[in-house]
């Protein structure tokens, strides 16, 4: 598939916003969806539709199946070893949050520690917070240095007898920080401290491969990988799987239920409490088909040339200002301009049809580090290419002539 023409792939880019070619810089928020995923949920709906696992009809039998497999290609799409060891959930935030209750409730203890990063997004601090609150647990921060980055050293400062477990992002949502995953993960073996890696930007962007990895729980949002919204993966090792309780209470997550006594379901089913989003995961099956067709790794290629234009381009503006300088980099720009602030960017931006985030990304401790309440940030996804960033760039000039800048 040609890069030159994936937009044609996408219906929303058919409309344009105030009367310009819509240029979707926004992907780390959430990416657009192909038409092939929009279609399936569609095809879903009209012929296929039931609750899963409930029933012995035929449609009931057929979405199981489907539900089932798209378990079975994710599986395969991240190289997990074992089915058990994907679960559904709502997002990467109930992923994670699924993996600071359970594994809190049963390993922490009150003067335990658990390391994360300043780069964490609040879904990856937040549950651990409620820990700190609810056992007595010690949050530490690994810093990052004066480019964005962390290196293994830091974390080796950090690493005491307390800790319990290590959580941070694979990419930063604000930076396009990549960490050095592999390196943290062989620490952490050494003192037989388990890992949660936050994924959400890392999965879209990069050959995902857990068992080379060999962390012991990896989080995904579905909805930046094109796929459908209200969609989470949780990859856990069987080890943890098997090991940790149930999250939530309800159908589906019951063996056997009794006045006196409950048993409980199978893994991954046991974490899988209520009634599923059958129709988001069928067609998620679809975002990864949509991925495996293109290639990741002529996606990884094709997002580092645009992300280097556009870093050669802004660079040349004395007024634009580059959050971060990471060596290794991937799909985020976030920036500022002395005597804008990100809000009134973003507006200026949108009348030209471009759109970006502007705010604290949710990542106020990395903000507050950097000494500012917010930033603008342009991400990218398959659908962009080098003239997306000529456009933005017009578009800072004719934000900064509105403020005389």
């Amino acid at each position: 598939m040609e890069f030159s023409n994936i937009k044609s792939k996408f219906p929303i880019f058919k409309q344009k916003i105030k009367g310009k070619p819509l240029v979707y810089l926004d992907s780390a928020n959430s990416s657009q969806k192909p038409k092939i995923v929009i279609d399936e949920i569609s095809r879903f709906y009209e012929t296929e539709f039931s609750n899963v696992g409930r029933s012995v009809h035929t449609l009931a039998v057929k979405a199981t199946n489907r539900f089932e497999e798209t378990r079975d290609i994710v599986k395969s799409y991240i190289n997990a070893k074992h089915r058990e060891e994907i679960i559904f959930t709502k997002g990467a935030t109930e992923a994670i949050n699924l993996v600071a209750s359970t594994y809190g409730d049963k390993f922490i203890k009150d003067g335990d520690e658990i390391l994360v990063t300043e780069l964490e997004h609040h879904s990856n601090y937040v549950p651990w917070h409620y820990l700190r609150k609810k056992k007595g647990a010690v949050i530490k921060f690994a810093a990052i240095n004066d480019n964005g980055e962390i290196d293994i050293d830091e974390f080796k400062k950090h690493i005491t007898g307390k800790t319990k477990m290590i959580a941070f992002t694979h990419i930063s949502n604000v930076t396009g920080t990549i960490m050095p995953v592999k390196k943290i993960i062989e620490l952490a073996k050494t003192k037989n401290i388990p890992v949660l890696i936050d994924g959400t930007q890392g999965a879209p962007h990069s050959v995902l491969d857990v068992q080379d990895l060999g962390c012991d729980f990896y989080a995904i949002s579905c909805h930046k990988m094109y796929g459908p919204n209200g969609l989470g993966i949780l990859y856990a090792k069987k080890k943890w799987v098997d090991e940790l309780p149930p999250y939530q209470g309800g159908g589906g997550m019951i063996s056997e239920v009794k006045k006196d006594e409950i048993s409980y379901a199978e893994s991954p089913t046991k974490f899988e409490a209520g009634t599923m989003q059958t129709a988001e995961v069928v067609a998620f099956a679809k975002s990864i088909n949509f991925i495996q067709d293109l290639g990741i790794k002529n996606i990884e290629k094709h997002e580092s040339q645009v992300l280097e234009y556009g870093l050669e381009k802004l660079r040349k503006d004395n007024s634009v200002n580059i959050i971060g300088n990471p060596k290794n980099r991937a799909s985020i720009l976030s920036f500022t301009i002395k005597g804008i602030h990100p809000h009134d960017i973003a507006t200026i931006l949108d009348d030209d049809g471009v759109a970006i985030r502007a705010g604290h990304h949710c990542c106020q401790i990395l903000h507050d580090k950097l000494g500012i309440p917010a930033s603008a940030r342009a991400s990218i996804g398959v659908y962009n290419s080098k003239e997306d960033i000529d456009v933005l760039c017009e578009s800072i000039k004719k934000c900064k002539k509105v403020f005389q800048i």
